[in-house]
């Protein structure tokens, strides 16, 4: 969520139950503007908490003039001192792999790992094990990257691509229609895509490239899938079939996938849940600008999520 109208986002996004004490809030619209000119961003988002055992982590990241560029990643503890975190590295995602449990709070704390090295002497070769030493700050960093590739979320329309390249902020974007703001088509991943490079040249045909540029929700694993509901009926031998809306007609039901949509507050609000990262929230008020994401949860991703639709 864009720190400048961060007290709003804030009620949008608090359908989940998740918000900040007035003291917090106070000190995120004292530190995060004077984050945004000491470092020089272009735009400054409150990317969310981690929930620790000790205390939580805040999140922040700063944007520069080209919207996919490499974002900048700060955390703090208190909300007034910001840290600036490193790049993730894919040496860092094989190394955090193995931690498993929360996070405790303490960017210096170490996690201890035992592994088996083979250890070659002269002829022969034995495994040795090996106690290998991460530390927090290493993990939050990969874990924040692996939720930004995953479920950050932008709508379609909000930002544009110039013909040269950079990615900028559509300032006559006003917001998605209430038909549109329903379907999972309307969203896309905010950041370099992926399975776009992957399509061919008949299924670009109909994209528009200044928008359709990232990656959308709806080709999301596991999938929105059609399956079907059945049940016996009172008569011996039928076997009847139910749609989700109650008739008998098709049999088809849809399962949620990994995301959850749901319409609040008479229909003048879009939230989008993730089920894969819990935690991750997603707002949109239909014909407005606003909208935004916000990450609060443990940091623990939903392995069990295919065997739960």
């Amino acid at each position: 969520m864009d720190a400048d109208s961060l007290l709003l986002s804030l009620e949008l996004a608090s359908g989940s139950g998740q918000g900040l004490s007035p003291d917090r809030r106070a000190s995120l619209l004292t530190s995060l503007p004077l984050v945004k000119r000491d470092y020089r961003y272009d735009r400054v988002l409150f990317w969310g908490r981690i929930l620790g055992l000790v205390t939580d982590y805040y999140i922040a990241q700063g944007l520069s003039e080209d919207q996919l560029a490499p974002r900048k990643t700060l955390y703090s503890l208190n909300c007034m001192e910001w840290s600036l975190l490193p790049p993730a590295t894919e040496e860092m995602m094989v190394q955090t792999a193995v931690v498993k449990g929360r996070f405790m709070g303490d960017p210096s704390h170490e996690y201890e790992h035992t592994e088996l090295q083979k250890v070659n002497e002269g002829d022969k070769v034995f495994e040795e094990e090996v106690v290998v030493q991460i530390k927090e700050e290493t993990r939050l960093v990969s874990v924040i990257d692996q939720i930004d590739k995953a479920v950050a979320v932008i709508p379609r329309g909000a930002l544009f691509k110039t013909p040269f390249g950079p990615v900028h902020v559509n300032r006559t974007f006003e917001g998605l229609s209430l038909s549109e703001a329903k379907k999972l088509s309307s969203y896309f991943h905010f950041r370099e895509p992926v399975e776009l490079k992957n399509k061919t040249l008949l299924e670009k045909a109909n994209l528009d490239p200044s928008l359709d540029f990232m990656d959308s929700l709806e080709h999301d694993i596991p999938k929105v899938e059609p399956c079907t509901r059945a049940w016996l009926s009172k008569e011996p031998g039928l076997l009847q079939t139910q749609q989700s809306s109650g008739s008998t007609a098709t049999g088809l039901a849809f399962s949620p996938g990994s995301w959850s949509i749901q319409m609040e507050r008479g229909n003048a609000l879009v939230v989008l849940r993730s089920l894969l990262w819990p935690g991750l929230t997603f707002y949109h008020v239909p014909r407005t600008k606003n909208c935004g994401y916000i990450y609060v949860g443990t940091g623990e991703k939903n392995l069990d999520l295919p065997f739960m639709l």
